[in-house]
């Protein structure tokens, strides 16, 4: 048997598949505290003892792959040209490769930018701007203002492709390593962010990893591959897609709700489903994901009551609202408490609800009525999540809620919101071993065993 050790250094656990790297058969899973803060080693390390009591000793890992969320993930900025175009294309590349966004500047970066993108305090940037052969004035002008922050860190450069040699020659002579890669949006029409991806993830497994400690564990790793995010993504994608000989699960929506994000991936065309509806704005990528850093449920828990209104809250899991106010001072006096009431688990399913709702309504897309002198037309923003045949969940609080289905059910189509393209009638299930992450990974040395372990452990719902 040739084992895979599948890891994930997340910010606050650090999780462990034993995977056979053949079949795809789930051969142990452990996880510690993560201690990436001051030694990586000591938290592996317990895992790995947790892993070991749990199966009767380790094999010899053929492979140890891993992926990392940890220190707060990978921080980036993004400096377009036009905000509903360049600017956003560059969004979307940031968020498919795993990045946390943290910033997104649009037009001739200012001095108050420069201080804030020095505020920010980003792993990467990435400067893109321009369609191949179209305007170059502006990011050569953002180009040289980057050259005054104070920040050194690495440049993806992914704009017209005409200014690329010039403004990777002026960032290395201003000290900052500048990485060409093609422009993400190269016609007004045309969305190719992947080398962009590709090139993100890349600066993050040369510097990224080394940067934030995560290379100390190298004894125990072979590669750290790429942020989590992006092999949560890249599981996903391989379930939906399949690969040879074996089909996939056709389009599919990823919902995970975690500590301090509720991320959203869907993998699909998303096109109009209706007859007669006009896309408006870029192309939706393929596969998409987005962040929503307001809706954690920890350590943005408050931002989910502003949202939604603690009596509302309280009303949705049943309790009172005396109680509802001391579940959730217990939550923000300690982030990374459990439930130990029943008011408590009621509460926190109430979060998680509303952390979907949310989520997943700003990840969809939207229809609306836009006058013309013609008529009315119906015009559609972003992705028709309609015709979905999946929805997954992942990530302990939807796996460990008393009723994950109802959970994943407020994704859902509702009737009194027609105008938010939500899946309609998925079939509903959980990745309840935590597995889209390790397939993500697995898929880079043995896709066809990377698909079995990820579609063999979904756990269907109801």
């Amino acid at each position: 048997m040739s084992a895979a050790l599948l890891i994930d250094f997340g910010s606050t656990w650090t999780k462990l598949r034993a995977v056979d790297a053949e079949t795809g058969a789930l051969l142990g899973t452990a996880q510690g505290p993560s201690t990436v803060a001051t030694d990586v080693n000591v938290g592996l390390d317990a895992a790995l003892e947790t892993l070991a009591r749990a199966m009767h000793g380790l094999p010899e890992f053929a492979v140890r792959l891993a992926s990392s969320s940890a220190a707060g993930g990978l921080r980036m900025v993004t400096v377009g040209l036009v905000r509903e175009l360049t600017a956003e294309a560059a969004r979307q590349a940031a968020l498919g490769a795993g990045a946390k966004l943290v910033g997104s500047f649009a037009y001739r970066l200012t001095a108050a930018d420069h201080v804030q993108i020095d505020a920010l305090a980003p792993d990467i940037l990435l400067l893109c701007g321009g369609t191949d052969g179209g305007n170059a004035d502006v990011i050569l002008h953002n180009a040289d203002a980057l050259t005054r922050c104070v920040s050194r860190c690495p440049v993806v450069v992914a704009g017209n492709r005409e200014t690329t040699d010039a403004i990777v020659a002026l960032l290395s002579a201003s000290g900052r390593p500048a990485i060409p890669t093609a422009n993400v949006l190269p016609a007004l029409d045309t969305l190719d962010i992947e080398p962009a991806r590709v090139a993100i993830r890349n600066v993050f497994m040369e510097r990224i990893v080394k940067a934030k400690g995560i290379d100390r564990a190298s004894g125990e790793v072979d590669r750290v591959l790429m942020p989590t995010p992006a092999a949560v993504l890249e599981g996903a994608r391989l379930l939906a897609d399949g690969v040879a000989g074996r089909d996939g699960l056709g389009s599919l929506v990823v919902v995970d709700p975690g500590g301090a994000t509720t991320d959203v991936h869907s993998i699909g065309a998303g096109e109009p489903s209706t007859p007669g509806v006009i896309r408006y704005g870029l192309p939706e990528p393929h596969a998409k994901r987005t962040v929503e850093g307001d809706l954690g449920m920890r350590h943005n828990a408050a931002a989910i009551v502003d949202a939604v209104g603690l009596a509302v809250l309280a009303e949705r899991a049943g309790i009172g609202l005396a109680d509802a106010s001391v579940a959730l001072a217990r939550i923000e006096a300690d982030v990374e408490a459990v439930p130990q009431s029943d008011a408590e688990a009621r509460l926190d399913e109430a979060l998680v609800r509303s952390a979907v709702d949310i989520a997943v309504a700003r990840h969809a897309g939207s229809l609306e009525t836009v006058y013309t002198a013609q008529g009315p037309v119906q015009m559609q923003r972003g992705k028709d999540l309609g015709d979905v045949r999946w929805l997954i969940g992942t990530g302990g609080a939807i796996v460990h809620a008393r009723d994950p289905a109802a959970v994943l059910r407020v994704a859902c189509a509702d009737a009194r919101k027609p105008g938010e393209l939500r899946p309609r009638a998925p079939q509903i299930a959980l990745d309840a071993d935590y597995l889209l992450y390790a397939a993500g990974l697995l898929a880079q040395v043995n896709p066809l065993a990377a698909f079995d372990c990820a579609r063999g452990h979904l756990r269907m719902v109801e």
